[in-house]
């Protein structure tokens, strides 16, 4: 017999002491594993090679797994769950456009890049251009798409903490409240990620990152595994629960629940509802090319072939992963309920492991369920700290790298004082990322991501490109196009209904949207590119002979090798 996990929360009430106890000492045995881990590595990070790229010495499979670590995140496991959970059809396309994605990252980015810079994406970016204006520009865009994606993160393991705690509607315990305990899990989440840069670095993240990869996928598989059990190993089955048990029948399973939808009597709408989905499915696809804490793990590797085929094993597990996403969606759907998930928490991102809860509870009753619900909650948990950890590296490197050291010391600084930078600006982005993820809590934490992803496809992806194949590109073009991509998607997103004017918005007693999708991809990644393409032939600035150089370098990898030991 299916039980249904509100059914059983109205049984039991809130979680037992007993499951409290469980879950929360898997979470500490989470913590604890990840900073052995750090301090292992910390021995082991003697320069700024080690600090920023883990000494290059990883091979193809571990970075593989590090790849995939840093990127199935909050958002994929939490979000992309909870969205398709809650909508059916629609929360499955983040899976798509995250995974198509790579293929973008794949052929144009991975070995060029590899080929062409040290550290940060800011090396290929000012290769052939005026270094100080440049590397600002390129340290200002890996700082906004670096915290926008930190607040998705963070947003997702307050959810967690509250969950873990047992805390729902009116509850408390140990005197929290819910919001209480979310904010804690933010601030939890802030300051571990800190202590795994500062000491770790990029040699403790990643390593972090590659044993979270292992765990995460073997922990879905088996919670795969056990929800298809329930229905006979047969996907349509649950497909057809999940529909029943979603409140929309059929339309479950069609599109149009959230993006493109068609409104009746209203033909604008229904275009501005079309677009929406084609600005979602650019972000997307174009995004994953443009994000610095997954451009600097190609830095890591030995040599461009080694990147390649890196990101080939990324692609392989990622590609796994998300389509175990769907069975997690629908799963919840099925066995937890829209209703449970959304008063658990409106945006969906705990329905994994509720979904964990009530499958547990239906093969083997309550102690099972704590058990499950204890791990799966602390893999997320682990693959909310390596991706923050991942994003928080990022930020600091090219702080560091490309602000401190070509900006203000002119190129000057030692490796030594280049590190010690950036262990200080690492607190920097960690209160940051902590302070706005508070604000941000009712947000579903793939969407969030989404917006990153615009930003990164906007502001960083066409310069990088530009940069790449372009002869005629300059340092003017350099600048319009990170400057106007990230100005003008920020910009979008603060006038568009995410920000004001609807009762999901950051600030829903005001309304100043007047730009009407929720994704700004559509107009931002265009204006980017114009924006890059009109700043180059404004400036007569020219060096075909660098271009040159550089061509060959990120082609056959010729001087690579004394770049990164420069």
């Amino acid at each position: 017999m299916i039980l249904s996990s509100g059914l059983l929360l109205a049984q039991e009430g809130a979680v037992t002491g007993a499951s409290r106890t469980i879950t929360m000492v898997l979470f500490l045995i989470t913590i604890v594993g990840t900073l052995t881990i750090t301090a292992w590595a910390n021995k082991r990070t003697h320069t700024a090679t080690d600090f920023h790229s883990g000494g290059r010495g990883f091979s193809a499979p571990q970075n593989g797994f590090a790849i995939a670590g840093d990127y199935m995140s909050a958002a994929s496991f939490l979000g992309i769950a909870g969205t398709i959970a809650l909508f059916g059809y629609d929360g499955f396309l983040y899976s798509i456009g995250f995974l198509v994605a790579w293929l973008i990252a794949l052929l144009l980015v991975a070995e060029l890049l590899r080929n062409s810079g040290r550290y940060t994406m800011g090396d290929v970016l000012s290769y052939r251009m005026r270094q100080r204006p440049v590397r600002t520009a390129a340290a200002v865009s890996t700082l906004t798409v670096s915290i926008f994606y930190l607040i998705a993160q963070m947003v997702g393991a307050g959810a967690l903490i509250a969950l873990l705690l047992g805390i729902q509607g009116d509850q408390t315990y140990l005197g929290m409240s819910g919001d209480v305990a979310k904010i804690m899990g933010i601030v939890v989440v802030g300051l571990l990620m800190v202590i795994y840069v500062t000491f770790g670095g990029m040699k403790g993240t990643t390593w972090v990152q590659i044993v979270q990869a292992a765990f995460l996928m073997v922990a879905v598989a088996f919670l795969v595994m056990l929800t298809l059990s329930i229905y006979g190993f047969n996907f349509g089955a649950l497909m057809d629960a999940a529909a029943s048990n979603s409140g929309k029948g059929e339309a479950f399973l069609q599109p149009g629940q959230v993006y493109g939808q068609e409104v009746p009597g209203d033909a604008l709408q229904t275009m501005w509802n079309k677009l929406d989905l084609i600005s979602l499915g650019m972000a997307l696809v174009l995004g994953t090319a443009g994000l610095p804490h997954i451009l600097i793990r190609f830095y890591t590797v030995p040599d461009s072939t080694t990147a390649r085929k890196s990101v080939n094993w990324g692609i392989g597990l990622i590609g796994v992963f998300y389509l175990m996403t769907l069975v997690l969606g629908f799963g919840a759907a099925a066995l937890v309920g829209h209703e449970t998930i959304s008063e658990q928490n409106p945006a969906g991102n705990t329905a994994a492991p509720m979904l964990a809860e009530a499958v547990g509870s239906n093969i083997g009753g309550s102690l099972f369920a704590s058990i499950m619900l204890a791990v799966i909650a602390s893999v997320a948990f682990a693959t909310i700290l390596t991706t923050v950890a991942g994003l928080t590296i990022a930020s600091s490197s090219s702080l560091a790298h490309d602000f401190y050291n070509s900006v203000i010391r002119g190129g000057k600084a030692t490796g030594a004082e280049e590190v010690k930078v950036a262990r200080i600006v690492t607190w920097f982005v960690g209160l940051v990322a902590i302070v706005l993820a508070v604000f941000a809590q009712n947000l579903n934490v793939a969407f969030l991501v989404s917006l990153a992803f615009a930003i990164a496809a906007s502001a960083n992806l066409p310069p990088l490109l530009l940069s790449l194949f372009w002869k005629r590109f300059n340092t003017t073009g350099a600048l319009a196009g990170i400057y106007g991509g990230l100005i003008g998607a920020v910009g979008l997103v603060f006038f568009s209904p995410v920000v004001s004017g609807s009762e999901s918005a950051l600030m829903p007693n005001v309304d100043f949207a007047w730009f009407p999708l929720p994704n700004p991809a559509l107009v931002s990644v265009p204006l980017g590119l114009l924006c890059a393409v009109v700043g180059t032939y404004m400036s007569k600035e020219r060096d075909y002979e660098k271009f040159a150089m550089l061509q060959v370098r990120a082609l056959t990898g010729a001087g690579a090798e004394k770049a990164a030991d420069h």
